[in-house]
């Protein structure tokens, strides 16, 4: 059975936002995220090794859930499925990007910084949420007031935050987890320094939803 946007946010309290720039890097490093129990990692579209390193992760990493970050619109969504991403995020969310989504049958989690783009994905089906650049934009409060008017709406929050805020996020019920860079940071992936990141991951996935 296909996952759902829930199943995809449900795989790890922190889904990894990973920047990577050389695609060789990929593998050891997607390896090291499984090693430290984390199975899901989102590669976003911000460099040209972004596609190749999707391809790479779903080829020579089973267990690993690879999705693709910063879908801006269809031709990205195509890309991606095309790359093998078994899901995709998007730091907003417009009708078009959305409606061929669905239209795709990829689990798509639409970025959104407002109610009233809350309200539109509702309108169109959407269940579950990017909460982005999640710090600035209120953080943890502002999901929390969300949580009464729109409680169909569930969210991963992504935007500056680091592990001291985690726990904060994943306290709220309509937070089911929350993305964060600080597992892959630059200069460890630089480095080639996996048993680092191993241990960033397993810190990661620690953290319980509560």
């Amino acid at each position: 059975m296909p996952m759902t946007p829930e199943d995809v946010l449900s795989l790890s309290p922190v889904m990894p936002v990973v920047v990577i720039d050389d695609a060789a890097h990929a593998v050891p490093m997607a390896r090291a995220l499984i090693a430290g129990g984390v199975r899901t990692i989102e590669i976003t579209l911000r460099t040209a090794a972004a596609l190749d390193a999707i391809r790479a992760i779903r080829r020579d990493v089973p267990d690993a859930s690879v999705g693709a970050g910063t879908v801006l619109n269809e031709a990205d969504l195509k890309a991606a499925i095309d790359a093998g991403a078994t899901y995709a995020l998007s730091p907003g969310g417009t009708p078009a990007l959305m409606k061929a989504a669905l239209a795709a049958g990829i689990p798509f989690i639409p970025g959104i910084a407002t109610s009233s783009e809350v309200m539109t994905g509702l309108d169109l089906g959407y269940r579950c949420f990017k909460f982005f650049p999640a710090e600035n934009i209120g953080g943890a409060g502002a999901l929390k007031s969300l949580a009464s008017p729109l409680p169909k709406a569930k969210f991963c929050p992504t935007g500056g935050i680091g592990p001291d805020k985690v726990e904060s996020y994943l306290a709220l019920p309509n937070v089911l987890c929350v993305g964060g860079s600080w597992i892959t940071p630059a200069d460890k992936m630089k480095a080639g320094d996996w048993s680092a990141i191993e241990a960033l991951a397993r810190k990661a996935a620690s953290f319980a939803k509560r």
